[in-house]
């Protein structure tokens, strides 16, 4: 079983991903996919891939932010491992290459948001990963 994670920097790589980041954001089309992650990538939007066996079986979407609360930090916007793929840590090796990046490249944190039904994510991020659940999140529709 051969691993390995990269930054996915190409159209090709984008759409090789897609079928895996639609697990989570499931109201995407290949097409609002492609056009919204150009524009993110302007705002700094960088996307992971791990590879197993040179397929893509978890990837995880994020920014550099900086803010009065988080200083320099590290924003996961997205974090999903493909559903055939659950259960065998490829999540966790993806969250932990991230976390050594970030503290590599300066991050004082990494922080990210979970849906409020997400009971299962809650537990591995606070549970597996230590993640304190310190605010949270609103947004209103205009």
């Amino acid at each position: 079983m051969q691993e390995n994670i990269q930054e996915l920097t190409s159209q090709e790589q984008w759409i090789e991903a897609f079928p895996v980041l639609n697990q989570l954001r499931t109201d995407l089309t290949e097409d609002s996919y492609l056009k919204l992650l150009q524009e993110m990538q302007r705002d700094g939007y960088v996307l992971f891939a791990l590879y197993n066996n040179n397929r893509i079986v978890s990837v995880a979407g994020l920014s550099w932010r900086v803010n009065f609360y988080n200083k320099r930090h590290i924003f996961i916007y997205d974090l999903v491992t493909d559903i055939e793929y659950r259960s065998f840590g490829y999540g966790e090796k993806l969250l932990l290459y991230i976390h050594s990046w970030a503290k590599e490249q300066g991050a004082e944190y990494v922080a990210l948001e979970s849906g409020i039904k997400r009971i299962n994510a809650h537990r591995f991020y606070e549970d597996k990963f230590k993640y304190d659940k310190w605010c949270n999140s609103f947004r209103k529709p205009l």
